[in-house]
């Protein structure tokens, strides 16, 4: 998780500053990701498998969603 700034705290320093951003822009990327496949696949708006399953059938709809968009752009 990112480092936060609590009262009575110091200021962060530069390595948590640093990390906090990362953290942020990676998240971002995973998020966006998630976003764009939910809306294209019915099928994951409301699933309820467990996590290995679910792993498998996202990576099946990435696949796809890659093989849809690559003539494209």
């Amino acid at each position: 998780t990112p480092v936060k700034k609590t009262t009575g705290r110091p200021p962060l320093t530069l390595d948590e500053q640093t990390f906090s951003l990362l953290h942020t822009r990676l998240r971002c990327l995973g998020e966006r990701a998630a976003a764009m496949l939910k809306t294209r696949w019915t099928a994951l708006r409301h699933v309820t498998l467990c996590p290995k399953r679910i792993g498998h059938i996202t990576q099946a709809a990435l696949v796809l969603t890659h093989h849809e968009h690559n003539g494209r752009y």
